[in-house]
């Protein structure tokens, strides 16, 4: 009985964790994004106002080398000529450390760049930041789709990892020709 009723605790538990909202609701729809300074996997310091006159994806994923984070950083790799045709930027977002992405990105072959939010205010500031389990805060799979202005135009939550590129591809297509 002592057994029955400590596994329940624990599932209990595990679903007020699962069902944790994040700490914020991030950007609304059609306002500024939030600004962040971050460094890529290779040190180099980043801002969103970097990537002003440009469409953005900025995708947030919780974990480098973790199967669904690893299909989804490949899944923008695999688009990311499609990206660039369309005048858009790609770039990624963990809480992970410099480190940790340089040796992800090296063994992904990802053309783009991932940033290191090890501080977790930027996946604070987007909204994406999740309790798990009650032991770490990771960011959630989100994509971001930002307009030239710095606008936030389009949010994926919780996204599927394979063919996730595709509809943001479609998206800005269909944004571009507005």
């Amino acid at each position: 009985m002592t057994r029955l009723r400590s596994l329940y605790s624990l599932l209990f538990l595990v679903s007020l964790a699962w069902l944790s909202p994040a700490a914020a609701e991030g950007p609304a729809l059609g306002t500024p994004a939030p600004d962040f300074k971050l460094q890529d996997q290779s040190g180099a310091w980043h801002e969103l106002k970097s990537y002003r006159g440009k469409w953005l994806a900025l995708f947030f994923y919780a974990k480098d080398n973790t199967p669904g984070c690893t299909a989804l950083a490949r899944d923008f790799r695999d688009s990311f000529a499609s990206f660039r045709d369309a005048g858009a930027m790609v770039v990624g977002i963990s809480v992970d450390d410099v480190e940790s992405h340089m040796k992800f990105a090296q063994k992904n072959d990802l053309p783009f760049r991932i940033l290191a939010d090890p501080g977790k205010q930027t996946a604070r500031n987007y909204g994406v930041l999740k309790n798990y389990l009650g032991a770490m805060e990771l960011a959630k799979r989100d994509t971001f789709l930002i307009d030239p202005e710095g606008r936030v135009v389009r949010r994926y939550t919780d996204v599927e990892p394979k063919g996730h590129a595709e509809t943001v591809l479609k998206d800005l297509e269909t944004l571009r020709k507005k």
